[in-house]
């Protein structure tokens, strides 16, 4: 009994040091704004925000996954790889929520105001998600290869989010479809970045974006730097 105690303590310890808890507690609010949205609207307009809340959950969970193994068994990195290399893929699904802004309109039975509120809980959720995946990943890149290294990884990580919001929203690329279709998205942003001029969308659309994720992550890291400080 003492024994389940202590693994239930440890679980704990590492689950909090995971966010998952405020990270639960906002996915909660957002399932119940949407459930009172179609309770009042007796419509499922804004569906797809349950989808794209379920693929942000993905990279957060394969980084969890890569922090218990290495927790309990550092010596098995091609298993700690692979899950990276899945996170990696389904990384830009959690920021991604944030350009579901673009369906904001006026719709009948519900005021602006609630969809406004509950689009942001969606985009707040996931972005976070992004957001504690990465600082998680960095600390495992960190401690395997060194300080230096792991901030040029979350740098790379954080642009090509950028770049795989883009193709997501615009090019209408899937996280999956790099499996299926690997030449014709490497094609695709080949073509872009061969034609900058052509392309400005796209350039200006990954360059705010990746500034945005970069900016926002530096203030968590500095956040979660100073929550002990009183």
């Amino acid at each position: 009994m003492q024994n389940q105690i202590i693994d239930l303590r440890r679980l704990h310890q590492f689950l909090s040091q995971q966010t998952i808890y405020p990270l639960l507690l906002s996915t909660f609010l957002c399932l119940a704004l949407f459930s009172a949205r179609v309770v009042q609207s007796h419509s499922l307009a804004f569906g797809n925000l349950i989808w794209n809340l379920f693929l942000a959950w993905l990279p957060f969970l394969f980084s969890i996954w890569a922090a218990a193994l290495y927790t309990t068994n550092s010596g098995r990195w091609w298993v700690i790889s692979f899950l990276g290399f899945l996170w990696l893929i389904f990384f830009p699904n959690a920021p991604y929520i944030i350009t579901d802004f673009l369906h904001l309109a006026v719709r009948p039975r519900v005021p602006l105001w609630f969809d406004i509120l509950m689009l942001a809980a969606f985009a707040w959720t996931g972005f976070f998600l992004a957001i504690a995946s990465l600082r998680t990943m960095q600390l495992l890149v960190k401690k395997h290869v060194g300080w230096m290294v792991s901030w040029v990884f979350a740098g790379s990580v954080l642009t090509l989010g950028g770049i795989g919001i883009y193709l997501g929203r615009f090019s209408r690329w899937n996280s999956w479809d790099i499996f299926f279709y690997p030449k014709e998205i490497f094609y695709d942003v080949a073509v872009r970045l061969a034609n900058p001029f052509s392309n400005l969308s796209f350039f200006g659309f990954t360059g705010i974006f990746t500034a945005f994720l970069i900016v926002s992550y530096l203030m968590f890291i500095s956040i979660r730097r100073d929550s002990n400080i009183i």
